[in-house]
This record gives C-alpha cells, structure tokens and sequence, in this order.
C-alpha cells in the first residue's frame, strides 16, 4: 500500500470528486477537464496537486485500498478467536458492498490499466495480493494444515462474491459467501 500523502482542501475535494468519477464512470471515460470542472478547480490547480491523471488515478487506488485495509485491521484488532479472525474479510463484506453498486473499484481499474508499467497496476497487483496474504497468513495462525490452497480459496470466494453483488444483483452474496467459505475453512481444519 501506498503511503498517505498529506492533502490540501483543495487536493482533497479533487481526489474525492476524482474518485466518484472513476468508479461510477470507468477511469479512461473521464477526463481531466471533467474533473476539474466538476472539483470547482481548474486544471492547473488539479496538475499542481497530482502532477497527471495517472496520479490521480493511484491517489484514488490508494486511498480505496488503505480505507479496505483499516475496515479489516479493525475488525482483525477486535476479533481473538484464530478460527473467526480467517473469516473478517468475509464479515466486513456487506458493509463494503453495500456502496460498491458496480462491482471492485481494483478489478475495474485493472481491466482499464492494461499496461505493465502504468503506476496504478502494481497497487492493484499489490492490493489483491494483501488480501490473499492475509486469508494465508490467518489460516496458518487458525491451524490450516495448507494454508496457501485455503488462501486462494477463500480469496476466489471473496472476490466471487463481489462480481454476483454487483452484476448478479446477487444481494445475499456476502451472507452465501461466509457461509461457504465457513465451511471450506472448517473442513481444511480436519484435513
């Protein structure tokens, strides 16, 4: 995860206008002019804060990813039972969804950021990474006897169940997606 930066009022507004727009809108369909407009800055205000819109892009990856982060270590912080720690993702997932109407804002950038070397793919790579370190990390403080196989498991599932929220209409995904992964995780116990 990125670090956080420190933002103006200004800077901030942008990021947050930046933001509704490249989630609702997709990221190539809006441009900076639309932004700015739409921010109550002009462009130069918007390149003095963020440089480019590549910029733009990897403030509003990072800002998505270090809000997904704390939900998590928050709740991780509040949960002792190894067992229910492995499933928190999984618990916060309603939560999160509940806003997120047209699916994850990372796998929507990844779709639009095909290039290799475009600043935002490595957060992506590295956001969706985190996640399935974590159910790894989890699952072997639990006991799981193969950690890494229950890992991608869960991480499939967890992922799974944003895609039927969002183009399913799926509203019991999060719920169904606890349960299975409830299940998985407790026959990977016995195992």
């Amino acid at each position: 995860m990125s670090e956080e930066i420190q933002l103006t009022p200004r800077a901030r507004r942008i990021l947050e206008v930046a933001s509704k727009l490249f989630y609702e809108r997709g990221i190539h369909a809006v441009g900076v002019d639309t932004i700015a407009a739409e921010s109550g800055v002009t462009k130069r205000t918007l390149y003095d804060r963020f440089g480019s819109k590549d910029n733009l892009v990897v403030a509003y990856l990072a800002a998505r990813d270090r809000r997904w982060r704390e939900l998590i270590e928050a709740r991780l912080a509040e949960a002792t039972d190894p067992v229910a720690r492995v499933l928190v993702p999984f618990d916060v997932l309603p939560e999160w969804l509940e806003p997120s109407y047209r699916g994850c804002s990372f796998v929507n950038a990844f779709a639009e950021l095909p290039e290799y070397d475009h600043p935002g793919r490595q957060l992506i790579v590295d956001e969706k990474t985190w996640l399935r370190d974590l159910f790894h990390r989890l699952s072997a403080e639990a006991g799981v006897a193969q950690p890494e196989a229950l890992a991608v498991a869960l991480t499939s599932l967890h992922e799974g169940a944003i895609v039927c929220y969002s183009i399913v209409g799926a509203t019991d995904a999060a719920a169904q997606s606890r349960t299975a992964a409830d299940t998985l995780l407790r026959t990977a116990l016995l195992g």
